[in-house]
């Protein structure tokens, strides 16, 4: 398992492009016949991708946590962004439709993944935290969390925001966890930016055209950097960065965050006239 190291803001005005991008992008999220995951000091966050690809993965444990099974000590939301898949998980099949999400909590000993056809295609994201307490699995189906709409037309930021996993949803230890949708004509993920000081966010931007990309913004407001991202890549925000990013076509994120606690809305705008 890959890791990347904890960073600060004063690394940040030396960073050439290609450091910004070992850093914080992980391009090869989703591997055909492979889980793949990243360990990220930030929050102790794992993230990565699994995709059956017509055979049944099995998550295991990991040196890098020191653990015999992955969530001996952990928590992990489940995103399929691809066709059909069953997650099985100490022997209760889930079966997962593009959109639909899934938490399984700590003390989970077997988790394995399969298509859900002969059709194949699914494509797992996973997003883990430590957990101090085992919380019940739960699935949720896409548009059945606590739908949120935000942003206009008129400033290209109209946005149907799908929360699943969270302080008044499905329940865990510190993992909070959703996707939303852009609206046709709308490319501006957030705007203003802002910061979650308490928190590391992760983005996975999927369901991009191949030859679109997505630019997002990164760093502290007076001294702001962007990485190019493509589809199914995925983006690591420490607590101190902003975030927001603009495509060059319609697309859907799942944003992902763990840290200090679950409020949603505790976040530090970073209007853009400071932004430098």
């Amino acid at each position: 398992m890959p890791q990347r190291y904890a960073t600060n803001p004063a690394q940040i005005p030396g960073m050439t492009t290609q450091d910004l991008r070992d850093t914080y992008l992980i391009p090869d999220v989703f591997v055909p016949g492979e889980i793949r995951l990243t360990y990220t000091h930030h929050d102790r966050i794992v993230l990565g991708g699994a995709v059956p690809a017509g055979g049944v993965l099995e998550l295991g444990g990991y040196p890098e946590i020191r653990s015999d099974y992955f969530l001996e000590h952990r928590e992990v939301g489940i995103i399929n962004v691809g066709g059909t898949g069953t997650v099985t998980a100490d022997g209760e099949v889930y079966t997962l439709v593009k959109g639909a999400c899934l938490y399984l909590g700590r003390g989970i000993k077997d988790v394995a993944f399969a298509d859900a056809d002969s059709e194949g295609g699914a494509q797992f994201y996973l997003f883990s935290a430590p957990a101090h307490t085992a919380y019940p699995a739960a699935l949720v189906s896409p548009g059945e969390g606590t739908v949120r709409e935000l942003g206009d037309q008129v400033t290209s930021n109209r946005r149907t925001l799908n929360q699943y996993i969270h302080e008044n949803g499905v329940k865990s230890c510190q993992i909070v966890m959703g996707v939303t949708e852009l609206h046709p004509g709308s490319m501006w993920n957030t705007m203003p930016a802002h910061t979650h000081d308490r928190r590391t966010e992760c983005y996975l931007y999927f369901d991009l055209p191949e030859d679109a990309r997505v630019i997002h913004l990164m760093g502290e407001r007076e001294e702001t950097r962007h990485l190019v991202v493509a589809d199914r890549q995925a983006v690591i925000s420490p607590s101190w960065s902003l975030h927001s990013g603009v495509g060059t076509s319609a697309y859907t994120f799942i944003w992902a965050m763990a840290g200090e606690n679950q409020a949603f809305d505790d976040m530090d705008a970073a209007p853009v006239t400071d932004l430098r």
